[in-house]
């Protein structure tokens, strides 16, 4: 099969398609002939060196793909070979063929492309996991999202508006706002141009903050939360470090906390597809959420989509085609 490898510059330009030996899967585990696969964040970090797959993980680059199932580990029974799926991966998706552990691959929202499936597992698997496991966001809560335009930031202005939240998102400019606006947020805010912490505090603050910004953000999400409110982080592109007086987390009684996906067990991430497969992909099916791609790329100009992805003029999920479009 033809993959992606990467190294041993950290440059986006040593990406390059090799031919190598296609994985079998283990038990437990589908293979999947991919036909789109994502672009996330995450995947930029690691070929930079700065997130280092698990140990028992692929070193391809890759953590969602969509295609169809072509073999079977042993003891796998709630799927079949030709089943088409999306599917969150440990690793391997920048390639022809990946494995994926069988609980974390579902079925192909009715109606929808495998070009749109493959922007979904990372994203929705994290916003369901750190809004809802952690963040538990209650219908009538408000919810202030950061980054509100990229992949993830859409994915919870619109789990947030299903579950009956109030929804703010920061953005960078107005187009990308009303992107935000236009997927459900009740307020975009521009943080070039407004004080999200004033904005929310005139509101009268969040009751969950979920941010991937982290840095001088730290501080400022904590003086924008409620009595009672939560803040989860799941990434620090402006760093990991702040100077915080816990004071206010004390006579505000928040919370503060976050994850991250990859090196979660199987059986954790099994128990999010499956809350997924019940609660968010019928609401695909129905029309009550969609998906966001902003761009395409073929596999082979892989290195041009990460450089979309570090520019950050992206709205939406960025997604490269393994192989031609089938219809399903």
């Amino acid at each position: 099969m033809r993959y992606i490898q990467h190294g041993p510059s950290p440059e986006a330009s040593s990406m390059h398609l090799v031919e190598g030996v296609r994985p079998e899967p283990r038990a437990g585990e589908i293979l999947i002939e991919n036909h789109y696969v994502g672009v996330n964040r995450p995947d930029v970090l690691q070929r930079a060196g700065a997130y280092p797959p698990p140990p028992d993980a692929s070193p391809v680059l890759g953590l969602e793909a969509a295609g169809r199932i072509v073999a079977l580990g042993e003891g796998v029974s709630d799927w079949k070979i030709g089943d088409f799926v999306t599917a969150l991966t440990p690793g391997g998706a920048y390639a022809e063929y990946c494995t994926v552990p069988a609980g974390q691959a579902l079925p192909i929202p009715e109606g929808m492309s495998l070009r749109d499936a493959a922007s979904l597992p990372e994203n929705w698997f994290t916003v369901w996991s750190n809004l809802v496991d952690l963040g538990r966001l209650a219908a009538g809560e408000r919810l202030l999202v950061h980054g509100g335009s990229s992949g993830i930031g859409l994915a919870a202005i619109q789990l947030g508006k299903l579950l009956g939240a109030e929804v703010f998102a920061t953005a960078g400019n107005a187009e990308k706002c009303a992107a935000c606006v236009a997927f459900g947020a009740d307020r975009a805010i521009c943080y070039r141009d407004e004080d999200f912490v004033e904005v929310v505090k005139a509101a009268g603050g969040a009751d969950v903050v979920l941010d991937m910004v982290g840095g001088d953000y730290i501080p400022r999400n904590v003086r924008a939360l409620r009595l009672g409110g939560r803040l989860v982080m799941i990434a620090f592109l402006a760093g990991g470090r702040a100077e915080l007086d816990f004071t206010a987390v004390m006579v505000k009684r928040l919370t503060l906390t976050g994850s991250t996906m990859r090196p979660r067990t199987v059986a954790e991430k099994t128990a999010i597809r499956d809350a997924l497969a019940e609660r968010v992909w019928p609401a695909f099916a129905a029309g009550q959420l969609r998906p966001c791609v902003d761009s395409e790329f073929p596999l082979g100009e892989v290195a041009a989509a990460h450089l979309r992805m570090e520019s950050s003029a992206h709205i939406g999920k960025i997604v490269l085609a393994v192989r031609a479009p089938q219809t399903l």
